[in-house]
């Protein structure tokens, strides 16, 4: 696979054992490096416990035999979850009390007063983050020019910490007007509630998210309050378990950090594991000679879609559920499609699939560990797109008789053939994730046909052709250990920080160089951040960008900061680009924004493919479905140059590919497998 980008150091190199691990919805992935004179990678999947999320994990290290190695502390292991992201999404927050100024204590009730689907005369309900009983107002208040308007006073702050006492709250979220100017009456409240000893987490808004909008900041503070015993409890618990291992956790802009400072900044890990998963594709890309990439992560559960147009974008207006997240994190777009997605028939007749998922228990039908329901991946098996007698995590054995009677049921209530039946399943699907894909791409003014879809994720390869189909897309690539990518990605992470502040100033009134002291003062307090996680800090990269609108918009869009006039350039190429037009009206700097992180250095890891092998030669009948008596693959024998037509399956340990008619798939130099439309059918 030749040079791939890490956070691993040099000198760690010669006495530990990298562990990146990424523990999903249904399965949890594991890519283990054993560095000596060369490097050893092993990977492993299990299923999922999400119950306590911690024990995958301690199952993964017994069967790769790294017990003893964790008893020891000798582990380095990069770690993405999404315990924070399933606690949100599935409400089960900590209880959280909201403390605000005078008559703001509504904020998070009221939100946006945004409809949900535009023309819908109808949409359920929103549920409330906060119930009213558990927000308090207190004084503190200030102006948008940074004065007091209402002093802070020691009565009353005993009171609120009486009034915190009473609720009894396992959380407390800080979020003051204006705070972001001057944060010493949410400072004061802090301080008062640890004084007191009370036994909650407190959050407040000028340390998670120092900037304007305070329903935005305030669900921001909620999030990482309400979360953050769910989180710290976790991370305790595994840290517990791993003795005195290293332990990084992957956060939703791509960058790690130590697993204590993790459980104080819970909001920042929502997008923890898919993240892992860019940084992967982002260098496995740069190494194929492909930088425009869109991504395409299928797993069990959901899929997550991106656009890589040479860098990873991040964005500070991606949403959890019904909740914006303003804190950075990479730009994609998530939907409920995944392996594990259920299919069924709505109350008009037609047939459904998501976004309600088996998950790992009990699992798809075919499974055989009690699910009953038909969903994507038995779907796949009974067309044949699934090889069923193959190794799978977990120690799987597919059942197609399983599956069938699975699909079979919904058959009957659609009145078509069991194939028919899965076939439809898959095709629902696809549409949803191609929709997803326009999301990213045409709707944000760029052409699919320029890109290649990248596909990884276990569930990927089984729909990489009909979504490039779907998107007019002639290539596509499949990485090597593509089932396992997330967790690979998690080893070529870097330690960093992004912070953001709020000026709110006009660009043609800037002063620059009371900007470029902002910016340092943000640097200064990111390299502060990372000095205090206890590892030694090595050579720093700092990247400034701002966050910019014409004067009179709500929205803003970042760019690298280059200057006034460069950057209001840069400003006005990317709104045209995104909306079609651009003004010559003023612009506004609301934002500034660094991008503070450790350089890494390469490793190289063995490569995939051995150019002197014969070729493959399909697995035996006996284990291929008989829909379409398709025929499959090992991907490990594939030789260098050979060259397979479709239809025909592809599989490994962690993942199968469907190589649909009318494509060929070879595999490259790097082990990746290259995937082109016929010149008849372009």
């Amino acid at each position: 696979m030749g040079e791939e980008s890490s956070g691993i150091k040099n000198q760690l190199l010669s006495d530990k054992i990298f562990l990146g691990i990424d523990a999903g919805g249904t399965f949890t992935d594991f890519v283990c490096l054993r560095v000596g004179e060369t490097v050893e990678v092993e990977v492993y999947k299990t299923l999922s416990t999400p119950a306590a999320p911690e024990q995958a994990i301690l199952n993964g290290i017994e069967a790769l035999g790294l017990s003893g190695e964790a008893e020891r502390g000798t582990l380095h292991i990069i770690h993405g979850s999404t315990v924070a992201t399933n606690a949100a999404l599935e409400g089960e927050n900590a209880p959280t009390a909201y403390v605000t100024n005078y008559g703001f204590g509504d904020t998070l009730r009221l939100g946006r007063q945004t409809r949900p689907a535009l023309y819908a005369l109808e949409f359920p309900t929103q549920s409330t983050p906060v119930p009213s009983a558990y927000c308090l107002e207190t004084g503190g208040r200030m102006s948008a020019e940074g004065k007091i308007l209402e002093t802070l006073t020691p009565e009353e702050l005993k009171d609120l910490v009486v009034r915190i006492k009473d609720l009894a709250p396992e959380a407390v979220a800080i979020n003051l007007l204006f705070s972001f100017l001057d944060d010493s009456s949410e400072v004061a409240i802090e301080k008062a509630i640890t004084d007191s000893g009370l036994p909650v987490f407190v959050s407040r808004s000028s340390a998670v998210l120092p900037v304007y909008k305070e329903y935005e900041r305030g669900i921001a503070t909620w999030l990482n309050a309400s979360l953050g015993p769910v989180v710290s409890g976790y991370l305790s618990r595994l840290r517990a378990s791993m003795n005195r291992c290293s332990l990084m956790i992957m956060q939703s802009n791509g960058e790690t950090l130590d697993a204590g400072t993790a459980a104080e900044s819970a909001v920042r890990l929502l997008l923890s594991g898919p993240a892992g998963g860019l940084i992967a594709m982002k260098t496995l890309g740069a190494q194929a000679d492909v930088s425009k990439i869109i991504s395409f992560d299928m797993g069990g559960t959901s899929t997550d879609v991106a656009l890589l147009d040479g860098e990873i974008a991040t964005t500070s207006e991606g949403y959890i559920g019904a909740y914006p997240v303003a804190v950075p994190m990479v730009d994609m777009h998530t939907i409920g499609a995944g392996g594990g997605s259920i299919a069924y028939v709505d109350q008009g007749g037609m047939l459904q699939v998501g976004p309600r998922s088996s998950g790992a228990d009990p699992g798809p039908a075919c499974y055989g560990l009690g699910g009953r329901h038909a969903t994507v991946t038995d779907a796949n098996l009974v067309l044949g797109r699934l090889v069923p007698g193959a190794r799978l995590a977990g120690n799987l054995t597919l059942s197609v008789a399983k599956a069938r009677n699975a699909v079979g049921a919904l058959a009957q209530e659609v009145a078509l053939s069991i194939e028919e039946t899965a076939a439809g399943i898959i095709s629902i699907t696809n549409e949803h994730m191609a929709r997803a894909i326009r999301e990213i791409s045409v709707n944000r003014g760029y052409d699919p046909t320029d890109f290649v879809l990248a596909s990884f994720g276990g569930a990927g390869g089984l729909h990489v052709c009909a979504l490039a189909e779907a998107m007019r897309m002639h290539q596509a690539l499949v990485p090597a250990r593509g089932g396992v990518l997330s967790a690979l990605g998690m080893l070529m992470a870097s330690r960093g920080r992004q912070l953001t502040r709020t000026l709110g100033v006009a660009m043609d009134g800037i002063e620059i160089s009371e900007l470029q002291a902002a910016m340092k003062e943000l640097e200064n307090r990111a390299i502060e951040e990372l000095t205090e996680e206890g590892e030694p800090v090595g050579k720093l990269v700092c990247k400034r960008s701002i966050d910019l609108r014409y004067i009179g918009q709500s929205y803003t869009l970042n760019v690298p900061f280059q200057g006034p006039t460069d950057s209001i350039a840069a400003f006005r190429t990317l709104h045209e680009r995104r909306y079609g037009y651009s003004l010559s009206s003023s612009v506004e700097l609301v934002n500034i924004c660094v991008d503070v992180r450790e350089v890494s250095e390469p490793i190289q890891l063995p490569s995939e493919t051995a150019a002197d092998k014969q070729p493959a030669k399909p697995i035996e009948q006996n284990l291929i479905s008989e829909a379409d008596n398709i025929p499959a693959f090992p991907r490990e024998a594939l030789a260098l140059g050979q060259q397979l037509v479709g239809p025909c399956v592809i599989a490994e340990y962690s993942a199968t590919v469907y190589v649909a008619k009318h494509w060929l798939a070879e595999i490259d130099t790097l082990g990746n497998l290259r995937l082109s439309r016929t010149q008849s059918y372009q």
